[in-house]
């Protein structure tokens, strides 16, 4: 009966591979215990896909933490009419310091990896093998450990130590930090010794080890480092001869009683000189004291006024920047109406064209939409609600009429688009991870500002009344268009209705919780140096 059952089971997977393949499905399997690598040699990522399919007409991406980080990254070439531009978009997408270190093999039908040579201590752990045909993908991850070999020990005698023979053992260029042991002749540990360690500019460890031998009859005594990945050891040993050791001398007991003595009588009179001694300087002190008693309340008064005076001050300098500000403020504050026309077929709009929601969660394009009117001068204002989008990765700002906006692209300055976004790791701009922002609750209520003439683009979080980031000062031309857009996970973007006059004014009000405007205030420049103006109920 068992029998029968596996047979069945057997022939059910059989008839449902050619099913599997054909929908163009697969699952990324990664290697399941660590690699080991040792510094300055070569390393193997390797991953294959299950049900085996031809890897070399996908799109395999070796990453460390997000897709922008690639270590190395392929495409099928024949689908490439330019080859040498293909590799140099490669190049653009391949991380500086792996640059010319890395190369890919084919090694068996569905299996790829790639090759890292001249290993460094940095390339030390997680990377994600991204293999990707049509809009299907799939990912494994895989952890690489560096280990180094230093060198061999150094022991020597660094002289006497109290009743015993001070050794130092020292070694250098391990990897990760090695561990030290002592033994004695018959091979047993010594384990009172102290070590340090210290790292160089290449990471690599040097350890020094001090062992204080005390008895005389121990003769040898051998020290050796261990790599706790390699598993491989180095010792060294060394011969104490016995007259380094302190000897005994006859004197030495008369000569700790003469001591003994002589110690009591300089106490006693220590005793007598410090009790007069005392009663003179607690006079001394306490006339002391009352002196700078007398100072200290003279100072606290005049610090004081000095912080009255400075504190009105303030508040007057900041009161006439609130004022000047409001007078020359122009900020246009509007609602943004999105163009159907642009919009991504898995993006649903509302009836009024004030909000979209991602509809669509399968797929590795970017689902983007621009609003309908474009922007060519002027200075503009306004507001992206977001719901549910802690689960989601998505985008908003500015971009050009020309981008490009099809498929996977990156949302960067070089490619036209002025943006932040929001991901698992927090907010960062401009394409590169590096460029992040430390990870905080995200943003539910986005405010975005463009001055056109000035080059201004600056985001804020208005749910807090704070400015999370503006953009480097851009040159415009051309005509400009709202951009959103969605990469991954569930939620929709919310466009509110434009400001009237008495929601700006209490935007602009300095209570810590609203927006200036983006014009001048005498020298203070507009955007990033006066986000928001910070103030108290005296204001």
């Amino acid at each position: 009966m068992g029998d029968s059952c596996l047979c069945r089971l057997s022939l059910l997977l059989l008839l449902q591979l050619p099913t599997w393949a054909s929908t163009g499905q697969f699952r990324v399997i990664g290697p399941s215990e660590p690699i080991v690598a040792v510094l300055g040699g070569d390393a193997m990522l390797p991953c294959y896909v299950f049900p085996a399919t031809n890897v070399r007409n996908m799109e395999l991406r070796w990453f460390r933490t997000t897709l922008e980080e690639s270590v190395f990254v392929y495409r099928n070439q024949r689908e490439r009419k330019d080859e040498q531009m293909a590799e140099q978009e490669r190049k653009d997408e391949q991380m500086a310091e792996y640059a010319g270190r890395t190369s890919v093999d084919f090694l068996a039908h569905g299996e790829a990896a790639v090759n890292i040579h001249d290993i460094r201590v940095s390339d030390s752990g997680t990377y994600t093998c991204f293999f990707k045909t049509g809009s299907f993908f799939e990912e494994a991850n895989l952890e690489l450990k560096v280990a180094g070999v230093g060198s061999a020990p150094q022991v020597y005698i660094q002289g006497p130590e109290e009743d015993g023979v001070r050794v130092v053992c020292a070694a250098s260029g391990w990897f990760p930090k090695p561990q030290v042991q002592w033994r004695d002749v018959s091979g047993k540990k010594i384990l009172a010794f102290s070590e340090a360690h210290t790292q160089d500019a290449e990471e690599l460890f040097s350890v020094e080890a001090t062992l204080v031998v005390r008895d005389s009859s121990v003769g040898n005594v051998t020290c050796s480092i261990l790599n706790p990945i390699l598993g491989q050891e180095r010792a060294a040993a060394i011969f104490i001869p016995e007259p380094f050791f302190p000897q005994a001398s006859p004197w030495k007991p008369a000569f700790a009683v003469s001591l003994t003595v002589m110690g009591l009588l300089l106490f006693g009179a220590g005793c007598f000189l410090h009790r007069e001694h005392s009663a003179k300087l607690q006079i001394l002190q306490e006339r002391k004291q009352k002196r700078l008693e007398k100072e200290e309340d003279k100072k606290t008064k005049e610090q004081a006024l000095k912080e009255k005076d400075e504190l009105q001050a303030e508040l007057g300098q900041r009161k006439a920047a609130y004022l000047a500000a409001w007078r020359k403020a122009q900020l246009y504050a509007g609602s943004v109406i999105l163009d159907p026309g642009s919009a991504h077929a898995s993006i649903d709009l509302s009836p009024g064209k004030t909000s979209l929601t991602w509809k669509d969660s399968s797929g590795s394009e970017i689902w983007s939409v621009l609003g309908l009117e474009g922007i060519t001068s002027g200075r503009w204002y306004w507001e992206v609600r977001i719901r549910n989008g802690d689960h989601s990765e998505w985008t908003v700002g500015i971009c050009r009429e020309d981008v490009e906006r099809t498929g996977w692209y990156i949302e960067s300055l070089g490619k036209g688009f002025w943006v932040v976004r929001w991901g698992k790791h927090g907010y960062f701009t401009d394409g590169k991870c590096d460029t992040g922002f430390p990870v905080k609750q995200e943003c539910c209520r986005v405010g975005v500002f463009l001055d056109y003439s000035e080059g201004d683009v600056s985001f804020y979080d208005m749910a807090e009344g704070s400015h999370i980031f503006s953009l480097p000062q851009a040159s415009f031309s051309g005509t400009l268009f709202p951009y959103f857009s969605f990469k991954s996970g569930c939620g929709s973007l919310e466009l509110p209705a434009s400001l009237n006059n008495s929601s700006l004014e209490e935007t602009l009000r300095p209570s810590g919780k609203g927006l200036i405007s983006g014009s001048a205030v005498d020298d203070v420049a507009p955007g990033a140096d006066f986000p928001l103006l910070s103030g108290s109920p005296e204001l």
